[in-house]
């Protein structure tokens, strides 16, 4: 095997170094730095791909290795930062330390890892389920690790009380958790964003997430980032209604 086909992996493998700093900044509370950290990883998962198609250089070593980096970098660097905030919005400025919590303080704050558990099953369910060849089934990993990795960004590049309000509450983080972790295990068809040409027709709910994120872009402006997943959903949804009434 020539050196070329271990560029994948290689490329992969600083996918999974990217998770592993991602968490230690996360749990460490350097929240921006990890979120950084994971849009690395995110790069890093795109290009393992796309070397693996150029090169052609495909190994079920390579699928394995990906779905592990994939849940550390999306699965638990995401988690890491839910458990900060969640950590910071039950005790403050309290250092954790888990014997002077009661069971439900403990119970409230470990549940970031919710999150972790439920990237597993997914990413796993993404591996057997040959329906999610050319679309997804629930929300990908790096979807959801966007959407918790968008929240440190949105507070250091902008002035959102309402977000920082919103973080401070432990019930509001722990309906997050739940809502974004059965997301990702749901029967929801979801639409891929790679595309085979450019024409309208094959790819017009494609444009039309794109156009619209740009217009809100432009409204919202940071506040946009965390809107991503939700519009993903609406137009996987949209999609879906289309598919049947076209039958």
């Amino acid at each position: 095997m020539t050196i070329t086909k271990h560029i994948p992996n290689t490329i992969t493998c600083l996918n999974i170094l990217s998770g592993c700093i991602a968490s230690l900044l996360a749990i460490e509370g350097y929240l921006f730095g990890a979120s950084l950290v994971i849009l690395l990883a995110a790069v890093f998962d795109f290009m393992d791909g796309m070397f693996a198609r150029l090169l052609g250089a495909y190994s079920e070593m390579g699928k394995e290795l990906d779905s592990l980096a994939d849940m550390l970098s999306f699965g638990f660097a995401p988690a890491c930062i839910a458990f900060s905030y969640m950590k910071l919005a039950v005790l403050g400025d309290t250092a954790f330390t888990p014997e002077t919590l009661s069971y439900s303080q403990l119970a409230i704050v470990l549940s970031a890892f919710l999150i972790s558990i439920f990237s597993g099953l997914r990413l796993a369910k993404f591996n057997v389920d040959t329906r999610q060849t050319t679309s997804f089934m629930g929300i990908p990993t790096p979807a959801n690790a966007m959407f918790w990795a968008s929240l440190p960004i949105v507070l250091h590049f902008g002035d959102y009380p309402m977000i920082e309000n919103l973080l401070a509450n432990q019930w509001l983080i722990l309906g997050a958790i739940i809502i974004t972790s059965l997301l990702l295990v749901s029967e929801i068809p979801m639409f891929a964003l790679k595309v085979k040409n450019l024409k309208w027709q094959e790819n017009k709910i494609r444009y039309l997430f794109l156009i619209t994120l740009a217009i809100l872009a432009i409204l919202l402006k940071w506040l946009v980032i965390p809107l991503i997943l939700f519009v993903y959903i609406f137009f996987s949804l949209i999609n879906n209604m289309t598919k049947k009434e076209s039958k």
